[in-house]
This record gives structure tokens, C-alpha cells and sequence, in this order.
């Protein structure tokens, strides 16, 4: 369901505020979480969470698409390896799941490498337009013999905000062509087949990018 590591999403509960906070999930026990202490999507700063504090949180589950609720409330704080508040949890038949029509696309250019299955075209490099955990769009000349529905091989690298690099293989299909100009298309693809932990890095890879654009302002 949630593993350690994984974000969770959490917001006041009876507040107007809108502010929405960011943690991971760094130990569980019983009924439990324990969490590091929460930054402000909005401001990327650490935010501090009095004991009491009602909460509700999100988390995606394993399977990269559904998203995960519940109630919780800050029972303390904890200091192990690092400083930790102590999140109830009231356990996985208390959760409410709501399914992910489409995941969030983040404008963003990365190199990507794209390989045929049967020959179908030479290999050759791109820059994405947008990504998300769900697929990449991208230009190409119009002289690539795509078509909708064909298989390939993508290769990209994720760099993520501590600076970890992750290089990752994932087999795509052509979901789209749209007529960009005149010489090139834009083309979308959907990825298939990827696992849980891939979907997990790429969510990962999309909200850090998001909190990178807030902060710019764009």
C-alpha cells in the first residue's frame, strides 16, 4: 500500500488555508507513521506541525495510479537518525481510494533516446515537451515513420532534487501524432508495461519539477 520512503501529501483539516505540505514516510509502527518534518509546496520551506494538529493525507499507492486518503492528527515528535513527527494512521481498511483519471504533466525539456522494436526507424534523440508519470510528448521530423500504436524503446534520464541521476528503459506506444509545423510533429507516448517503482520515480521526478516552477514563479 505505502512504503517507506514514499510521499505523503497533507493539508489542514477544518482550515481555509489552501497551503499544502510534503513529507516521506521515513518508519511505521502499528497504527503510526512516522514522517520527517513537512515543507510548504508553496514556499519549499520546513513547516512546523504543533502536536494536535488535525490533518488530512494523500499518498499514491504502489500501483502509481490510485491515490490514497485519510485522517490524521500529530501525536509528537521523535528523534532518531533525524528530527520526525509521529502521524496516527488508522489503518489501510480506514483509507479512502480515489482512481487517477490522468496523471499530472509537467512542462519540462529532458533528453530522451528512442529505439525502434523492428527496424522501424533509424534511432535518434528528442526533447520532451512535457512528461508525467503516465507518458512523454515531443517533437520529431516528419521524415520518422511513426504510427499510431507503434511500440519503442525509450531511454531517459531523471535528475531529481538532491541530485540523484535516474537512468531509466521503458518500452512506450505511440499514443498520438499531431502536425506541429511543417516539417514536424508532435508526438505523444504512453509508457506500458512500466512497474510500480518506475511510476513511483517518475511521480517523484514530476513533483519535484513542479516545486522547481513554483519557486521560479512559472
Amino acid at each position: 500500500m505505502i512504503q517507506i520512503g514514499d510521499i505523503i501529501t497533507l493539508e489542514l483539516k477544518n482550515s481555509k488555508q489552501l497551503e499544502k505540505y510534503k513529507c516521506r514516510l521515513v518508519d511505521r509502527k502499528a497504527n503510526e507513521f512516522y514522517i520527517d518534518y513537512p515543507l510548504s509546496l508553496d514556499t519549499n520551506r520546513t513547516v512546523f506541525l504543533l502536536d494536535g494538529t488535525q490533518l488530512k493525507a494523500t499518498f499514491v499507492g504502489n500501483d502509481g495510479t490510485s491515490v490514497y486518503v485519510f485522517d490524521g492528527e500529530i501525536k509528537g515528535r521523535i528523534k532518531n537518525n533525524i528530527p520526525m513527527l509521529i502521524l496516527s494512521y488508522p489503518g489501510d481498511d480506514k483509507l479512502v481510494k480515489i482512481q487517477r483519471r490522468q496523471f499530472v504533466r509537467i512542462e519540462t525539456a529532458i533528453d530522451i533516446a528512442l529505439h525502434p522494436f523492428d527496424n522501424e526507424f533509424v534511432p535518434f534523440t528528442a526533447i520532451t515537451d512535457d512528461v508525467s508519470a503516465g507518458g512523454v510528448s515531443f517533437l520529431v521530423t516528419k521524415e520518422i515513420g511513426f504510427i499510431q500504436g507503434m511500440n519503442v524503446q525509450i531511454w531517459l534520464v531523471l535528475v531529481v532534487q538532491n541530485g540523484e541521476y535516474n537512468y531509466m528503459k521503458l518500452k512506450g506506444k505511440i499514443a498520438r501524432i499531431i502536425e506541429f509545423n511543417e516539417t514536424r510533429n508532435k508526438v505523444s507516448l504512453q509508457f506500458i508495461e512500466s512497474s510500480p517503482q518506475e511510476r513511483q520515480l517518475l511521480l517523484r521526478f514530476c513533483f519535484d519539477r513542479q516545486l522547481e516552477n513554483r519557486k521560479k514563479g512559472i
